[in-house]
């Protein structure tokens, strides 16, 4: 105990003090990966405070990747998020599997300077002022017209500009979850999702994901049991497995949101490219009821510098979401609408888009193609029909952590499954993600990983990297 001997200063926040100090324990490797952190009660009567501060503390650890809890045993260190980001911060040379924001080498940029300057010159100051609400006008309108591609009709007063995907998340979560309120997510899922759903303190219930979409036997049986206020997903190329929804499940999920009367949510973030799926409609294009929420970000598609997206919301939601954006950031950037307003209109929006299917398809062709020939014969790999990402499984009784560490030191940076799951007791996943990389990234890492797999499976054998009994005491 005499390591988490400090000081308290009266004049700043305690909770705030302790977390920091942790922290900083747990990166200087003061506390070791995967030890044991003090129990609560323990902990606060050594630091003279009570126990709503520790539980606060180990919380907000927690929600930021430093510790993570065994329920009936306790909470535990967990720097491998901090090992990566030191390791990728001082090595040179790494093949990114890890990072899903497209190559810089695709932004257009040249296009892009002169839509800011349009927007500059025909708007003028007005930019700068905060906008309306749900944003400006023209580029909701142009937004109306891009969805109609996608078989989704609606109208501008439906649509909601947003600094990004993970504000529209939480945004919606703002406007209509309340502590402990059900909602069910993919699983596996997105790690942001998931974290946007905790801190609003609501009861988070994972459904299997099948290679055709989510499991619609066991979200029945879990309907008839528990009323969700509403159910996550990505229904094509999904983050991190690359599975899409086949059409019957689409259109069988909206049936089901309407029997047992709850909200989808829909995280669209590359469906503009067909790939090798069969039917890449948003789910919104089937939805007659008003059933889903629809967030599009263009993060994967434009720069994700821009931070901007939409929202299509259903009109009896509209005023509690519209508050919850006021309160997040009031409006999203004027000059940032106004130029991607002029970028979608005067740049030949849809020959952009086919550019940049081109590009990712080679890229999603490549990466299959080596997986298939090089790696699924050693570990199972989940069957993805399109995207950027590749989910990979190693067998039972190996740790993601331990793999990540082993090809990190090889030369390539993937990331851990314990990022996509609520629950983390079974971590034996790891993402490649092919966003970033370039075709000659892709087959060096992919090979990479193929040349060193069996040589993992030897040293790793039947290792378990919480080996230390003392979690049970």
């Amino acid at each position: 105990m005499e390591k988490y001997k400090f000081e308290l200063n009266k004049s700043s926040s305690k909770y705030l003090q302790i977390y920091n100090y942790i922290k900083k324990l747990i990166i200087d490797n003061d506390i070791k990966e995967h030890e044991k952190l003090p129990p609560i009660r323990k902990l606060a009567n050594y630091m003279e405070v009570n126990n709503a501060t520790i539980v606060k503390v180990y919380e907000l650890l927690e929600n930021e990747g430093y510790v993570y809890k065994i329920v009936g045993s306790g909470t535990f260190a967990s720097n491998i998020k901090l090992k990566k980001e030191k390791s990728i911060e001082k090595r040179e040379g790494l093949i990114h599997f890890d990072s899903g924001n497209p190559s810089a080498d695709m932004f257009p940029i040249e296009d892009y300077k002169k839509a800011i300057n349009m927007a500059l010159e025909n708007d003028g100051s007005s930019i700068f002022n905060y906008d309306e609400g749900k944003g400006s006008k023209d580029l909701r309108d142009k937004i109306v017209e891009y969805l109609r591609e996608k078989k989704i009709n609606t109208n501008s007063q439906n649509i909601q500009i947003i600094s990004g995907a993970q504000q529209g998340i939480d945004i919606v979560c703002k406007g209509l979850i309340n502590y402990s309120d059900v909602v069910f997510v993919e699983e596996p899922t997105y790690n942001g999702a998931l974290e946007v759903f905790k801190s609003r303190g609501a009861k988070i219930i994972s459904i299997p994901m099948l290679d055709d979409g989510i499991d619609i036997g066991i979200l029945k049986l879990k309907l008839e049991k528990i009323k969700p206020k509403l159910i996550y997903v990505m229904p094509n190329f999904q983050n991190p497995t690359g599975i899409s929804y086949s059409t019957y499940k689409k259109k069988k999920l909206i049936e089901l949101s309407e029997e047992y009367d709850f909200y989808i949510l829909e995280d669209d973030f590359i469906s503009d490219f067909p790939f090798d799926s069969e039917d890449n409609l948003p789910l919104k294009s089937y939805d007659k009821n008003n059933r889903v929420i629809y967030i599009k970000s263009f993060s994967k598609i434009l720069m994700p510098g821009l931070r901007i997206g939409m929202v299509e919301i259903p009109m009896e939601l509209q005023s509690q979401i519209l508050w919850a954006k006021y309160s997040s950031d009031i409006s999203t950037p004027g000059l940032i609408q106004k130029s991607m307003f002029y970028y979608m209109k005067c740049f030949n929006w849809k020959q952009y888009l086919n550019n940049i299917n081109n590009i990712y398809y080679e890229k999603y062709s490549l990466a299959k193609k080596l997986i298939d020939e090089k790696i699924s014969h050693k570990l199972k790999v989940r069957k993805a029909s399109g995207g950027i990402n590749f989910f990979l499984e190693l067998p039972r009784g190996y740790l993601s952590y331990d793999f990540y560490n082993f090809i990190l030191e090889k030369g390539v940076v993937v990331t851990p499954g314990t990022y996509f799951f609520d629950n983390t007791m079974d971590d034996r996943y790891f993402r490649i993600n092919i966003a970033n990389a370039s075709l000659d990234d892709i087959k060096e890492g992919i090979t990479i990983i193929s040349d060193n797999i069996d040589v993992f499976l030897d040293n790793y054998k039947e290792k378990n990297n919480l080996k230390s009994n003392k979690i049970f005491y």
